[in-house]
Protein backbone atom coordinates (compact mmCIF):
# COMPACT_ATOMS: atom_id res chain seq x y z
CA UNK A 1 0.00 0.00 0.00
CA UNK A 2 1.65 3.48 -0.95
CA UNK A 3 1.62 5.96 1.53
CA UNK A 4 2.20 9.77 0.55
CA UNK A 5 2.04 12.39 3.16
CA UNK A 6 1.51 16.19 2.88
CA UNK A 7 1.74 19.36 4.49
CA UNK A 8 -1.55 21.95 2.85
CA UNK A 9 -1.44 25.45 2.59
CA UNK A 10 -3.84 28.31 0.83
CA UNK A 11 -2.94 31.91 -0.26
CA UNK A 12 -5.74 33.77 -0.92
CA UNK A 13 -7.52 30.75 -1.06
CA UNK A 14 -6.02 28.76 -3.73
CA UNK A 15 -4.64 25.67 -2.66
CA UNK A 16 -1.13 24.23 -2.24
CA UNK A 17 -0.20 20.50 -1.50
CA UNK A 18 3.49 20.12 -0.17
CA UNK A 19 4.83 16.15 -0.62
CA UNK A 20 6.69 16.01 2.66
CA UNK A 21 7.24 11.52 2.30
CA UNK A 22 6.81 9.08 -0.06
CA UNK A 23 8.68 9.64 -2.79
CA UNK A 24 12.38 9.25 -3.88
CA UNK A 25 14.41 12.31 -4.46
CA UNK A 26 14.03 13.63 -7.47
CA UNK A 27 17.30 13.70 -9.87
CA UNK A 28 18.88 16.16 -11.43
CA UNK A 29 21.67 18.75 -11.37
CA UNK A 30 18.90 21.30 -11.37
CA UNK A 31 15.39 22.31 -10.62
CA UNK A 32 14.27 22.21 -14.37
CA UNK A 33 16.26 19.25 -14.73
CA UNK A 34 14.33 17.30 -11.99
CA UNK A 35 11.07 18.83 -13.20
CA UNK A 36 11.58 16.41 -16.55
CA UNK A 37 12.85 13.71 -13.98
CA UNK A 38 9.35 14.09 -12.08
CA UNK A 39 7.41 14.10 -15.20
CA UNK A 40 8.82 10.93 -16.21
CA UNK A 41 9.65 9.14 -13.03
CA UNK A 42 6.81 10.24 -10.10
CA UNK A 43 3.54 11.38 -12.00
CA UNK A 44 2.18 8.72 -11.08
CA UNK A 45 2.34 10.85 -7.55
CA UNK A 46 1.08 13.98 -8.45
CA UNK A 47 -2.00 11.82 -10.11
CA UNK A 48 -3.04 10.36 -6.56
CA UNK A 49 -2.75 13.71 -5.24
CA UNK A 50 -4.52 15.87 -7.42
CA UNK A 51 -6.93 13.84 -8.92
CA UNK A 52 -10.30 13.07 -7.37
CA UNK A 53 -10.93 11.09 -4.22
CA UNK A 54 -8.05 12.82 -2.70
CA UNK A 55 -7.95 15.91 -4.73
CA UNK A 56 -9.72 17.98 -7.49
CA UNK A 57 -9.87 19.61 -10.80
CA UNK A 58 -8.40 23.08 -9.25
CA UNK A 59 -5.42 21.09 -6.95
CA UNK A 60 -1.80 22.50 -6.99
CA UNK A 61 0.99 21.18 -5.19
CA UNK A 62 4.98 20.61 -4.99
CA UNK A 63 8.09 18.39 -4.40
CA UNK A 64 10.33 20.05 -2.76
CA UNK A 65 14.31 19.80 -3.85
CA UNK A 66 17.48 21.09 -2.72
CA UNK A 67 18.46 24.38 -4.45
CA UNK A 68 20.67 24.31 -7.81
CA UNK A 69 23.57 25.53 -5.75
CA UNK A 70 24.90 26.61 -2.48
CA UNK A 71 23.51 30.10 -2.77
CA UNK A 72 19.88 28.69 -2.50
CA UNK A 73 17.85 27.74 0.66
CA UNK A 74 14.80 25.68 -1.74
CA UNK A 75 14.49 24.39 -4.93
CA UNK A 76 10.85 23.04 -6.02
CA UNK A 77 9.07 21.54 -8.95
CA UNK A 78 5.19 22.52 -8.84
CA UNK A 79 2.37 20.58 -10.20
CA UNK A 80 -1.40 20.80 -11.09
CA UNK A 81 -4.22 19.03 -12.99
CA UNK A 82 -2.04 18.84 -16.66
CA UNK A 83 1.22 18.45 -15.28
CA UNK A 84 4.17 20.83 -14.05
CA UNK A 85 3.91 24.38 -14.39
CA UNK A 86 7.34 26.82 -14.92
CA UNK A 87 6.31 29.22 -12.02
CA UNK A 88 3.73 29.27 -9.72
CA UNK A 89 3.37 32.70 -7.40
CA UNK A 90 0.71 31.64 -4.68
CA UNK A 91 2.80 28.00 -4.44
CA UNK A 92 6.06 29.90 -3.62
CA UNK A 93 4.40 32.15 -0.69
CA UNK A 94 3.10 28.92 0.88
CA UNK A 95 6.91 27.08 0.34
CA UNK A 96 8.25 29.81 2.03
CA UNK A 97 5.65 29.97 4.96
CA UNK A 98 6.02 26.23 5.29
CA UNK A 99 9.70 26.06 5.32
CA UNK A 100 9.79 28.89 8.46
CA UNK A 101 7.27 26.75 10.42
CA UNK A 102 8.82 23.82 10.23
CA UNK A 103 12.29 25.27 10.54
CA UNK A 104 13.89 24.29 7.53
CA UNK A 105 14.59 27.70 7.08
CA UNK A 106 16.03 29.21 10.13
CA UNK A 107 15.20 32.25 11.85
CA UNK A 108 16.50 34.59 14.92
CA UNK A 109 14.45 35.63 17.65
CA UNK A 110 12.75 38.46 17.29
CA UNK A 111 13.78 38.82 13.51
CA UNK A 112 10.94 40.50 11.32
CA UNK A 113 11.84 39.01 8.14
CA UNK A 114 13.87 36.90 6.94
CA UNK A 115 15.22 36.19 3.27
CA UNK A 116 14.65 32.82 1.58
CA UNK A 117 15.93 32.09 -1.64
CA UNK A 118 14.05 29.41 -3.96
CA UNK A 119 15.17 27.93 -7.10
CA UNK A 120 11.52 27.51 -9.61
CA UNK A 121 11.40 25.81 -13.24
CA UNK A 122 11.66 29.55 -14.37
CA UNK A 123 14.65 30.90 -12.45
CA UNK A 124 15.91 31.87 -8.94
CA UNK A 125 13.33 33.97 -6.76
CA UNK A 126 14.54 35.98 -4.00
CA UNK A 127 12.04 36.19 -1.09
CA UNK A 128 11.33 37.99 1.87
CA UNK A 129 9.66 36.70 5.21
CA UNK A 130 7.88 39.34 6.94
CA UNK A 131 7.10 37.90 10.77
CA UNK A 132 5.33 39.04 13.56
CA UNK A 133 8.02 39.17 15.98
CA UNK A 134 6.77 35.73 17.27
CA UNK A 135 7.99 33.78 14.28
CA UNK A 136 4.93 33.69 12.82
CA UNK A 137 4.80 34.74 8.72
CA UNK A 138 2.40 37.49 8.17
CA UNK A 139 2.86 37.93 4.42
CA UNK A 140 5.98 36.74 2.23
CA UNK A 141 6.57 39.22 -0.75
CA UNK A 142 9.05 37.08 -3.92
CA UNK A 143 10.83 38.97 -6.42
CA UNK A 144 10.06 37.27 -9.68
CA UNK A 145 12.22 36.40 -12.86
CA UNK A 146 12.48 38.85 -15.38
CA UNK A 147 8.83 39.67 -17.02
CA UNK A 148 8.05 41.41 -20.50
CA UNK A 149 5.26 41.64 -22.95
CA UNK A 150 5.66 39.59 -25.81
CA UNK A 151 2.67 41.20 -27.80
CA UNK A 152 0.36 43.09 -27.74
CA UNK A 153 -3.57 43.04 -29.23
CA UNK A 154 -3.26 40.22 -30.88
CA UNK A 155 -6.75 38.84 -32.37
CA UNK A 156 -7.65 35.30 -32.32
CA UNK A 157 -11.03 33.97 -33.52
CA UNK A 158 -13.37 31.94 -30.24
CA UNK A 159 -16.85 30.63 -30.06
CA UNK A 160 -17.45 34.15 -29.19
CA UNK A 161 -16.01 35.99 -32.23
CA UNK A 162 -12.35 37.68 -32.92
CA UNK A 163 -11.39 38.50 -29.63
CA UNK A 164 -7.78 40.72 -28.58
CA UNK A 165 -5.28 40.00 -25.84
CA UNK A 166 -2.11 41.07 -25.03
CA UNK A 167 0.20 38.28 -23.92
CA UNK A 168 2.96 38.40 -21.22
CA UNK A 169 5.62 36.55 -19.53
CA UNK A 170 5.49 36.43 -15.89
CA UNK A 171 7.59 33.12 -15.14
CA UNK A 172 5.10 31.79 -17.71
CA UNK A 173 3.14 33.21 -20.71
CA UNK A 174 -0.19 34.25 -20.10
CA UNK A 175 -3.09 35.74 -22.47
CA UNK A 176 -4.79 38.68 -21.18
CA UNK A 177 -8.23 40.43 -21.83
CA UNK A 178 -11.07 42.49 -20.14
CA UNK A 179 -13.51 40.57 -19.51
CA UNK A 180 -16.04 43.38 -19.86
CA UNK A 181 -15.22 42.61 -23.94
CA UNK A 182 -17.17 39.11 -23.07
CA UNK A 183 -20.48 41.19 -20.85
CA UNK A 184 -18.80 39.13 -18.18
CA UNK A 185 -17.46 40.43 -14.28
CA UNK A 186 -14.79 38.25 -12.76
CA UNK A 187 -17.42 36.23 -10.18
CA UNK A 188 -18.29 32.70 -9.95
CA UNK A 189 -21.28 32.72 -12.27
CA UNK A 190 -18.91 33.45 -14.93
CA UNK A 191 -16.45 30.48 -14.64
CA UNK A 192 -18.27 28.18 -16.64
CA UNK A 193 -17.76 30.75 -19.40
CA UNK A 194 -14.56 31.24 -18.71
CA UNK A 195 -13.26 27.91 -18.39
CA UNK A 196 -14.63 26.93 -21.69
CA UNK A 197 -13.22 30.01 -23.36
CA UNK A 198 -9.63 29.36 -21.50
CA UNK A 199 -9.53 26.21 -23.36
CA UNK A 200 -10.58 28.08 -26.74
CA UNK A 201 -7.98 30.47 -26.26
CA UNK A 202 -4.92 28.71 -25.16
CA UNK A 203 -4.34 26.74 -28.49
CA UNK A 204 -5.59 29.81 -30.92
CA UNK A 205 -3.23 32.13 -29.40
CA UNK A 206 0.04 29.15 -29.46
CA UNK A 207 -1.00 28.54 -32.86
CA UNK A 208 -1.50 33.05 -33.21
CA UNK A 209 2.29 33.42 -32.00
CA UNK A 210 5.53 32.03 -31.18
CA UNK A 211 5.08 31.80 -27.46
CA UNK A 212 9.27 30.85 -26.65
CA UNK A 213 11.22 32.88 -23.91
CA UNK A 214 14.58 34.01 -26.03
CA UNK A 215 17.23 32.57 -23.52
CA UNK A 216 14.68 29.29 -22.39
CA UNK A 217 13.08 26.95 -24.94
CA UNK A 218 11.83 25.01 -21.89
CA UNK A 219 9.43 27.99 -20.84
CA UNK A 220 7.86 28.26 -24.10
CA UNK A 221 3.99 28.00 -24.46
CA UNK A 222 0.65 29.75 -23.36
CA UNK A 223 -0.15 28.53 -19.50
CA UNK A 224 -2.96 30.29 -18.78
CA UNK A 225 -5.26 33.12 -19.38
CA UNK A 226 -5.78 36.13 -17.17
CA UNK A 227 -9.24 37.63 -17.07
CA UNK A 228 -9.06 41.00 -15.60
CA UNK A 229 -11.59 44.13 -14.74
CA UNK A 230 -10.71 47.36 -13.30
CA UNK A 231 -12.29 48.11 -9.50
CA UNK A 232 -13.62 51.44 -10.23
CA UNK A 233 -13.08 54.02 -8.09
CA UNK A 234 -10.89 52.51 -6.03
CA UNK A 235 -7.42 53.54 -7.47
CA UNK A 236 -4.79 50.88 -9.10
CA UNK A 237 -6.76 48.33 -7.96
CA UNK A 238 -8.36 45.15 -10.59
CA UNK A 239 -9.72 42.27 -9.79
CA UNK A 240 -9.16 38.64 -11.95
CA UNK A 241 -9.30 35.00 -12.52
CA UNK A 242 -6.64 33.60 -14.14
CA UNK A 243 -7.77 30.14 -15.83
CA UNK A 244 -4.53 27.68 -16.71
CA UNK A 245 -3.68 24.57 -17.36
CA UNK A 246 -6.95 21.82 -18.20
CA UNK A 247 -9.05 24.80 -17.43
CA UNK A 248 -7.86 25.07 -13.67
CA UNK A 249 -8.82 28.06 -12.23
CA UNK A 250 -6.97 30.15 -9.91
CA UNK A 251 -8.44 31.49 -6.36
CA UNK A 252 -6.14 33.60 -5.56
CA UNK A 253 -4.61 36.83 -7.60
CA UNK A 254 -2.02 34.64 -9.02
CA UNK A 255 1.62 35.37 -8.68
CA UNK A 256 3.09 34.43 -11.89
CA UNK A 257 0.10 36.26 -13.74
CA UNK A 258 -0.13 39.17 -11.89
CA UNK A 259 3.61 39.78 -12.77
CA UNK A 260 2.62 39.42 -16.40
CA UNK A 261 -0.10 42.25 -16.24
CA UNK A 262 2.20 44.20 -14.72
CA UNK A 263 4.76 44.20 -17.07
CA UNK A 264 1.31 44.64 -19.18
CA UNK A 265 0.55 47.63 -17.25
CA UNK A 266 4.07 48.87 -17.46
CA UNK A 267 4.49 48.65 -21.55
CA UNK A 268 1.12 50.62 -21.87
CA UNK A 269 1.89 53.04 -19.51
CA UNK A 270 -0.56 52.70 -17.30
CA UNK A 271 2.10 52.23 -13.85
CA UNK A 272 5.21 53.27 -13.27
CA UNK A 273 8.36 52.25 -11.22
CA UNK A 274 7.64 51.77 -7.38
CA UNK A 275 4.21 52.04 -7.82
CA UNK A 276 1.68 49.26 -6.49
CA UNK A 277 -1.11 47.60 -8.09
CA UNK A 278 -3.77 45.89 -5.70
CA UNK A 279 -4.84 42.94 -7.40
CA UNK A 280 -7.49 40.99 -6.11
CA UNK A 281 -8.97 37.51 -6.98
CA UNK A 282 -12.07 35.74 -7.83
CA UNK A 283 -12.58 35.63 -4.10
CA UNK A 284 -11.22 38.69 -3.16
CA UNK A 285 -8.31 37.83 -1.58
CA UNK A 286 -5.21 40.17 -2.36
CA UNK A 287 -2.01 40.96 -3.33
CA UNK A 288 0.09 43.45 -3.03
CA UNK A 289 2.35 43.71 -6.25
CA UNK A 290 4.54 46.62 -7.98
CA UNK A 291 7.26 47.28 -10.75
CA UNK A 292 10.30 47.41 -8.85
CA UNK A 293 12.54 48.74 -12.04
CA UNK A 294 13.29 48.06 -15.66
CA UNK A 295 15.14 45.16 -16.36
CA UNK A 296 17.82 44.26 -19.12
CA UNK A 297 16.18 43.21 -22.79
CA UNK A 298 15.45 39.87 -23.67
CA UNK A 299 15.56 38.86 -27.15
CA UNK A 300 14.21 42.40 -28.05
CA UNK A 301 11.68 43.06 -25.62
CA UNK A 302 11.97 45.38 -22.33
CA UNK A 303 11.91 43.46 -19.03
CA UNK A 304 10.71 44.64 -16.13
CA UNK A 305 11.14 43.67 -12.31
CA UNK A 306 8.51 42.89 -10.24
CA UNK A 307 7.42 41.79 -6.66
CA UNK A 308 4.39 40.25 -5.71
CA UNK A 309 3.24 39.79 -1.95
CA UNK A 310 0.96 37.96 0.18
CA UNK A 311 -0.14 35.35 2.88
CA UNK A 312 -0.50 31.63 3.31
CA UNK A 313 -2.02 29.48 6.33
CA UNK A 314 -1.64 25.80 7.25
CA UNK A 315 -4.64 24.05 6.08
CA UNK A 316 -3.79 20.70 7.62
CA UNK A 317 -1.56 17.60 7.16
CA UNK A 318 -2.37 14.14 5.35
CA UNK A 319 -1.13 10.54 4.86
CA UNK A 320 -3.09 9.38 1.16
CA UNK A 321 -2.72 5.69 0.61
CA UNK A 322 -3.51 3.86 -2.62
CA UNK A 323 -4.92 0.72 -1.67
CA UNK A 324 -4.04 -2.12 -4.72
CA UNK A 325 -7.39 -3.31 -4.24
CA UNK A 326 -8.83 0.21 -5.10
CA UNK A 327 -10.45 -0.23 -8.79
CA UNK A 328 -9.96 3.71 -8.97
CA UNK A 329 -6.18 3.74 -8.96
CA UNK A 330 -5.00 6.80 -8.83
CA UNK A 331 -8.52 8.12 -9.46
CA UNK A 332 -10.23 10.60 -11.87
CA UNK A 333 -11.44 14.33 -12.68
CA UNK A 334 -14.83 14.80 -13.70
CA UNK A 335 -13.55 18.45 -15.33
Amino acid sequence: MTEITTTDYHTGGEPFRIVTGGVPVLEGRTVPERRTWAAANVDDVRQLLVNEPRGHADMYGCFVTPPDDANGDLGVVFFHNEGYSTACGHGTIALVTWAIDTGRVATEPGAREVAVTVDVPSGRLACTARLDGHGRVEAVRFRNVPSFVLARDVEVDTSRGRLTLDVAFGGAFYGSMDVRKLDLRVEPRALPELIALQRELRPALDGALDVAHPDQPDLGGIYGVIFWEPVEGQGRIQRNVTVFADGEVDRSPCGSGTSARLAILHDRGEIGAGETLRHRSIVDSVFESRVIEAGPGVGGHQTVVTEVEGAAFRTGEHTFVLDARDPLGRGFLLR
